[in-house]
């Protein structure tokens, strides 16, 4: 019987894959996400741009009054906002990653967001940037806002030698700090099954330069086991310790020890102050991207 927790060997055609992920960031995902990461990412400046009339709809407090009495009617200036912010994505590319029981693999499904986000970044005239870890880390591409950056960043994510290893956050988050400046944006994605003692405390520290979003995607079977009773040898990819057991007498408290886990992670975030968004690899992430911009913009007024 197949054994549906046999990782699938990753094999990526680079040249197809990365023209796919354009047409797919422009088609469904810019349109969708970038109104929303324009609003709700905010550079860290505004430089006046001109006048407009004033709407119904806005603060009375922002009226010009001396523009307004030359003009004979009420303006309120009008601001461009200076793009100078700087996204840094830091990618789990470990063992488990490398993972999946459907269509994708998790990695797989890691390299499509972050390719959509990194089209939105650069459209907006943001830096966008990149750290690929596992216990070491494998490949970094310093923040830049110039075009060639998508591909660059995308040709790393399917590169299929960086993948594979084990797993310390800790050293990321250090590691990216040396070189990013305070304030800038980061995304840490990641299925975070392997989260080694003392993340907290990096994570606390770098909470305080950072704007920090965890996005954890998950795969069915890091929730659920097969319902089939049969016997499969699984194997801690930490330790290398291995186990025979029958998924379908263990499936419950699988899933009861699963959603705890996630609870206490959640938990974590919270009380850092950290965003966090949960995906499955079988279901779309624009949707779940959107609801993550449209609750911060509400936190933020």
């Amino acid at each position: 019987m197949k054994n549906e927790f046999v990782k699938r060997e990753l094999k990526v055609n680079l040249t197809p894959l990365i023209k796919k992920l354009e047409i797919v960031t422009r088609l469904t995902v810019t349109t969708q996400i970038m109104g929303g990461y324009k609003s709700f990412f905010k550079g860290v400046g505004l430089e006046f741009e001109d006048y407009r009339n004033y709407a119904p709809d806005d603060d009375a407090n922002k009226i010009d009054w001396k523009a307004s009495i030359k003009s004979n009617r009420l303006l309120v200036k009008q601001y461009a906002e200076e793009r100078n912010l700087e996204v840094f994505f830091v990618v789990d590319v470990s063992d488990n990653m490398v993972f999946g029981s459907g269509e994708k693999l998790k990695n797989e499904y890691v390299a499509e967001l972050v390719a959509s986000f990194v089209y939105v970044i650069l459209n907006a005239g943001d830096k966008a940037g990149l750290v690929m870890f596992n216990d070491k880390i494998v490949e970094k591409i310093l923040p830049s806002r110039k075009k060639e950056q998508f591909y660059s960043i995308n040709r790393a994510m399917v590169n299929p030698n960086f993948y594979g290893g084990a797993f310390d956050l800790s050293k990321a988050i250090n590691f990216s700090s040396t070189f990013l400046k305070k304030r800038s944006l980061i995304f840490v994605v990641s299925d975070f099954l392997n989260l080694e003692s003392g993340w907290e405390d990096t994570l606390k520290v770098a909470s305080t330069k950072y704007d920090i979003i965890f996005i954890c995607v998950r795969d069915l079977r890091d929730y659920e086991m097969p319902d089939r009773s049969y016997q499969v040898v699984i194997e801690n990819s930490k330790t290398g310790e291995q186990m025979l057991i029958d998924p379908g007498k263990i499936k419950d408290r699988y899933r009861e020890y699963m959603k705890q886990q996630e609870n206490v992670l959640r938990e974590k975030l919270d009380s850092f102050g950290i965003d966090h968004l949960f995906l499955k690899t079988s279901e779309s992430f624009v949707q779940p991207v959107m609801n993550l911009f449209k609750g911060r913009k509400v936190r933020w007024k």
